[in-house]
Protein backbone atom coordinates (compact mmCIF):
# COMPACT_ATOMS: atom_id res chain seq x y z
CA UNK A 1 0.00 0.00 0.00
CA UNK A 2 1.49 3.17 -1.04
CA UNK A 3 1.07 6.58 0.34
CA UNK A 4 1.77 10.08 -1.00
CA UNK A 5 2.02 11.13 2.42
CA UNK A 6 5.43 9.81 3.92
CA UNK A 7 7.96 12.24 4.80
CA UNK A 8 10.87 10.04 4.96
CA UNK A 9 11.93 6.94 2.09
CA UNK A 10 9.72 4.05 2.94
CA UNK A 11 12.44 1.44 3.28
CA UNK A 12 14.07 3.86 6.77
CA UNK A 13 10.58 3.30 8.34
CA UNK A 14 9.87 0.77 10.90
CA UNK A 15 7.07 -1.79 10.37
CA UNK A 16 5.11 -0.04 13.55
CA UNK A 17 5.74 3.27 11.97
CA UNK A 18 4.57 2.08 8.49
CA UNK A 19 1.11 0.52 10.58
CA UNK A 20 0.65 3.45 12.39
CA UNK A 21 1.19 5.97 9.17
CA UNK A 22 -1.81 3.84 8.02
CA UNK A 23 -3.90 4.00 10.98
CA UNK A 24 -3.91 7.74 10.91
CA UNK A 25 -3.89 8.19 7.97
CA UNK A 26 -7.47 6.54 7.32
CA UNK A 27 -8.44 8.01 11.31
CA UNK A 28 -8.28 11.03 8.96
CA UNK A 29 -10.19 9.85 6.14
CA UNK A 30 -12.92 8.55 8.12
CA UNK A 31 -13.58 12.00 10.13
CA UNK A 32 -13.62 13.73 6.90
CA UNK A 33 -16.21 11.46 5.49
CA UNK A 34 -18.10 12.33 8.40
CA UNK A 35 -17.55 15.78 7.94
CA UNK A 36 -18.97 15.61 4.36
CA UNK A 37 -21.94 13.44 4.99
CA UNK A 38 -22.79 15.89 8.24
CA UNK A 39 -22.65 18.71 5.92
CA UNK A 40 -24.12 17.01 3.16
CA UNK A 41 -27.10 15.78 5.20
CA UNK A 42 -27.65 19.90 6.48
CA UNK A 43 -27.97 21.01 3.50
CA UNK A 44 -30.17 18.09 2.02
CA UNK A 45 -34.30 18.89 2.16
CA UNK A 46 -35.18 15.40 1.20
CA UNK A 47 -35.98 13.69 4.83
CA UNK A 48 -35.32 10.47 2.91
CA UNK A 49 -31.94 11.24 1.58
CA UNK A 50 -31.35 13.51 5.07
CA UNK A 51 -31.55 10.02 6.38
CA UNK A 52 -29.34 7.88 4.65
CA UNK A 53 -26.42 10.39 4.72
CA UNK A 54 -27.09 10.75 8.70
CA UNK A 55 -26.74 6.91 8.83
CA UNK A 56 -23.28 6.99 6.54
CA UNK A 57 -22.27 9.45 8.66
CA UNK A 58 -22.38 7.30 11.29
CA UNK A 59 -20.69 4.12 10.06
CA UNK A 60 -17.94 6.61 9.46
CA UNK A 61 -17.77 7.26 13.34
CA UNK A 62 -17.92 3.62 14.14
CA UNK A 63 -14.98 3.24 11.24
CA UNK A 64 -13.39 5.90 12.76
CA UNK A 65 -13.42 4.52 16.37
CA UNK A 66 -12.23 0.80 15.31
CA UNK A 67 -9.04 2.84 14.18
CA UNK A 68 -8.54 4.72 17.16
CA UNK A 69 -9.08 1.71 19.26
CA UNK A 70 -6.16 0.02 17.02
CA UNK A 71 -4.27 2.73 17.50
CA UNK A 72 -4.72 2.66 21.16
CA UNK A 73 -3.65 -1.29 21.34
CA UNK A 74 -0.54 -0.74 19.13
CA UNK A 75 0.90 2.61 20.32
CA UNK A 76 1.63 3.29 24.00
CA UNK A 77 2.16 7.15 23.65
CA UNK A 78 -1.33 7.54 22.28
CA UNK A 79 -2.90 4.99 25.11
CA UNK A 80 -1.64 7.20 28.01
CA UNK A 81 -3.07 10.15 26.18
CA UNK A 82 -6.25 8.83 25.33
CA UNK A 83 -6.21 7.22 28.78
CA UNK A 84 -5.92 10.79 30.25
CA UNK A 85 -7.96 12.73 28.38
CA UNK A 86 -11.09 10.54 27.02
CA UNK A 87 -14.01 10.02 29.02
CA UNK A 88 -13.21 12.47 32.09
CA UNK A 89 -15.25 15.61 33.50
CA UNK A 90 -13.87 18.60 33.58
CA UNK A 91 -11.25 21.10 31.46
CA UNK A 92 -9.77 19.14 28.59
CA UNK A 93 -7.74 22.65 27.92
CA UNK A 94 -5.36 23.11 30.74
CA UNK A 95 -3.03 19.98 31.40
Amino acid sequence: MASDSLHAPRERLSKDTIHLHHAIVSLMEELEAVDWYRQRSDDCDDPALKEILLHNMREEMEHAAMVLEWIRRNNSDFEGFLKEFLFTDGDIGHH
